[in-house]
């Protein structure tokens, strides 16, 4: 009776090891989506079930139920730096996503396990994070479930969740400006001064306008055919009410973008001497 079943299973294996392998489509197929934040980046990676004409959230995905926030295993979100997320700080590193479906809220949570198959291995004392989320109905379908960063800005974005006719926005802040400004700080103190990166940080994120004039300068003394670098100074010049000065740099700036043939910064000039007038 041995010889038998050992013969049985021999010849299973045998035929298993013959047929031919087959690669075919994931049913949830993985997705990597990796965006420029602030001074650093987020990397997201989930996997993205599609409807198949099911009725997804208070049936397929039941409410008030924990979530994996995709398919397979769980949801992962890596910050490079730190961030807010529903205003509350989150150290740089690698977390995973679990949501909470509601109707018309969800419950986010950034949670530590990151050896977790989906919602198995859970445990809510790896919390990090919970806030609540409002959740607005669509009038588009989105058939595969979808998660991308929106309305990115240098400071601020948001992760958009979308599936069925449901979609949920999950806003992210960073602050890098005291970083960059150190760093700014420290260059200045080398023989390589950034000042042109100097004069667009005061300029666009510190407000300090003759600081951004003051660089602006310094670094046309180091390239003095920057036909960008004339405009930019300009409009720093319009902003603090120096109307002559702006257009003496416009000027200068059209002078060498028609000389490089650049019909963008030529437009840009012409535009912004019309104002100036």
């Amino acid at each position: 009776m041995k010889k038998i079943i050992l013969s049985a299973i021999t010849i299973a294996v045998f035929i298993t090891q013959g047929v031919a392998q087959v690669k075919m489509p994931a049913p949830s197929p993985t997705q990597k989506v990796k965006q420029d934040f602030g001074i650093g980046f987020i990397e997201l990676t989930y996997s993205r079930p599609a409807a198949k004409d099911r009725k997804i959230f208070g049936n397929l995905v039941p409410y008030n139920k924990l979530w994996r926030t995709g398919a397979n295993a769980a949801t992962k979100i890596f910050f490079s730096e730190p961030v807010e997320i529903g205003t509350k700080k989150l150290d740089s590193g690698t977390y995973v996503l679990y949501t909470i479906p509601g109707i018309d809220s969800w419950e986010i949570i950034i949670n530590k396990g990151l050896d977790n198959w989906g919602i198995d291995g859970y445990k809510e004392s790896e919390d990090v994070i919970r806030f609540a989320a409002n959740s607005v109905r669509t009038k588009k379908k989105t058939e595969s479930f979808t998660m991308e960063f929106t309305d990115v800005k240098p400071t601020s974005c948001a992760l958009e969740i979308r599936w069925e006719k449901t979609a949920v926005s999950i806003p992210m802040v960073v602050n890098f400006l005291d970083k960059v400004k150190a760093q700014i700080e420290a260059a200045m103190k080398t023989d390589k001064k950034p000042y042109w990166q100097a004069a667009q940080f005061y300029n666009e994120y510190d407000k300090n306008l003759p600081l951004a004039l003051e660089n602006t300068t310094k670094a046309i003394e180091g390239n003095k055919e920057a036909f960008w670098m004339w405009i930019y100074k300009a409009k720093i010049q319009k902003e603090m009410g120096d109307k002559a000065g702006a257009m003496e740099s416009s000027k200068r700036s059209l002078e060498l973008a028609q000389a490089a043939k650049n019909d963008d910064y030529i437009k840009m000039n012409k535009d912004l001497q019309k104002t100036l007038k």
